[in-house]
């Protein structure tokens, strides 16, 4: 008895190992630094600058945010076999809410556009905008693949709010 025991639950334990390793189980995506490639599938992205702006182009055309908008500047590499699309982009915040990428880049310079594809060998650079909360995020980067198939990595977008100003000269008062 206590060997059918052993049995029955040595068998368990293989079923579900097989079940785990047939793809339902998924873990947590790699988180990478900007600036860093990281690739996903046949795709190469590197995230060169991210930069925060109340607006977009030059007056009388000026485009406001609904909050503040986000623009992400990268370069995305195929290194594939076959032209491969690339996905619309979105950012997590610390709570887990995602943002979607905007699919209008009117008054952004270098706009990747949205719908966007790259030939194998070749590199897109460009820029992608998001109208988000000023916050910290993790930017998802995904290869174009069916949901099942998806590959999902991470990079931190620290907030940097600018340059820091200079510091004024100190003031001297002449001699008297």
């Amino acid at each position: 008895m206590r060997r059918f025991s052993v049995a029955v639950v040595v068998l368990l334990l293989c079923a579900l190992a097989v079940g785990c390793s047939s793809g339902t189980f998924r873990t947590s995506p790699t988180v990478y630094p900007m600036g860093q490639p990281v690739q996903v599938g046949p795709l190469i992205y590197t995230i060169l600058e991210a930069e925060w702006s109340e607006q977009l182009g030059d007056p009388p055309s000026v485009r406001t945010p609904q909050q503040r908008f986000l623009e992400i500047r990268l370069s995305v590499t195929n290194s594939g076999a076959g032209p491969s699309g690339v996905p619309a982009l979105r950012l997590v915040d610390a709570q887990g809410r995602t943002y979607e990428e905007l699919s209008d880049g009117e008054g952004l310079r270098e706009w990747l556009g949205y719908l966007r594809s790259v030939k194998p060998a070749q590199t897109e650079r460009g820029r992608v905008l998001f109208d988000v909360p000023v916050g910290a995020y993790r930017l998802r980067l995904a290869n174009d693949a069916d949901p099942e198939n998806e590959k999902v990595a991470l990079v931190d977008i620290p907030l940097q709010l600018g340059s820091p100003l200079p510091m004024p000269a100190p003031q001297t008062t002449p001699p008297q």
